[in-house]
């Protein structure tokens, strides 16, 4: 199951690289400078479609999408808090294990 996780998480994190770096990697980054995407795999399509729901990513004319960057940098960041307080937990719950190891 552990193994079956972390592929996913990479998968995830693949997708994640590979939609933002399309568009930046081109300075996608306004609606003059908007470009094509089309994604190659599933998960790349579901963060596609999880990005424009949120409006990081923005439908310009004929087709063409751009990043919102200062949209991106507050997902970014709330991605980044998410990490740190699941880091925390974890070391808590290991520091905890530790103890109880060491006192039982």
């Amino acid at each position: 199951m552990g193994g079956a996780t972390a592929g996913v998480a990479a998968a995830a994190a693949r997708a994640r690289r590979r939609v933002i770096g399309h568009f930046m990697s081109r300075g996608a980054v306004s609606a003059d400078k908007a470009v094509s995407f089309t994604p190659h795999w599933r998960m790349e399509t579901r963060f596609f479609e999880r990005m424009c729901e949120n409006g990081i990513i923005v439908a310009a004319s004929d087709d063409s999408w751009y990043i919102d960057v200062a949209k991106l940098e507050v997902y970014q960041r709330s991605r980044r808090k998410r990490m740190r307080i699941v880091l925390a937990g974890l070391a808590t719950a290991l520091a905890a294990g530790i103890g109880i190891g060491l006192l039982g």
